[in-house]
């Protein structure tokens, strides 16, 4: 896809802003040139956007990455907003299995898989989804969506070494601080932050998201 192989490139990391609510904020992202922007459908999650609200999304098609993220959905459902222009890229951000992914391998649509990590052995299928990149978060039961937590990013580099052709995006209490400490230590494609770039749930800071880009050398 257009935006997705640059997005996912390896020689440079990349942005993606997560939890995106109101047009507004969109067009500040596409206008700073972030990588991608993440939207959830998750009913539950505190950065909710219901679809039927998410037109704007299609005037937004090829000037950045739109990722859909789901929880536990019905695949039949994340397909369609796929076909209906709404995103680029859907994202498992649930319990989902290899097994699950299987619809969206068949359809040849791009996913993400996201996965909780509190040791290596969380990743013991990671590579059997068939996902065009893996988001490593930190472990949460029953928590969708992001932490803002950080875990042991070592995992996350032994990971990437193991599987040196699997994109790996890095998620999990990244604030500006931290930024370019993550980008050197785990190499990962991109770092994927929420709460570390808002005022408040779904509401995003800019300054903060500038802080990003200067710390990933942009």
């Amino acid at each position: 896809m257009l935006l997705l192989e640059p997005f996912l490139e390896p020689s440079t990391v990349s942005l993606k802003i997560c939890g995106v609510t109101t047009a507004h904020d969109a067009e500040r992202l596409v206008e700073m040139s972030v990588d991608a922007l993440g939207v959830n459908f998750w009913p539950k999650s505190k950065r909710y956007l219901a679809p039927e609200n998410a037109s704007w999304l299609l005037g937004l098609s090829e000037k950045i990455l739109r990722i859909g993220v789901f929880v536990n959905e019905s695949p039949a459902r994340a397909i369609q907003l796929f076909h209906d222009g709404l995103i680029d890229v859907i994202q498992l951000h649930g319990d989902e299995t290899p097994e699950d992914a299987a619809p969206f391998r068949d359809a040849g649509i791009p996913f993400i898989k996201a996965i909780g990590v509190k040791s290596i052995n969380d990743l013991a299928r990671a590579a059997e989804f068939g996902a065009s990149a893996i988001l490593l978060d930190a472990h949460a039961p029953g928590v969708y969506g992001g932490t803002g937590e950080v875990f042991d990013w070592e995992v996350a580099s032994n990971f990437r070494r193991k599987h040196p052709s699997l994109p790996i995006i890095l998620a999990g209490g990244i604030v500006p601080e931290n930024a370019g400490l993550a980008a050197m230590s785990v190499k990962p494609a991109a770092l994927d932050i929420a709460s570390g770039a808002e005022t408040s749930p779904g509401i995003k800071d800019f300054e903060k998201v500038a802080a990003f880009l200067t710390a990933l050398h942009r």
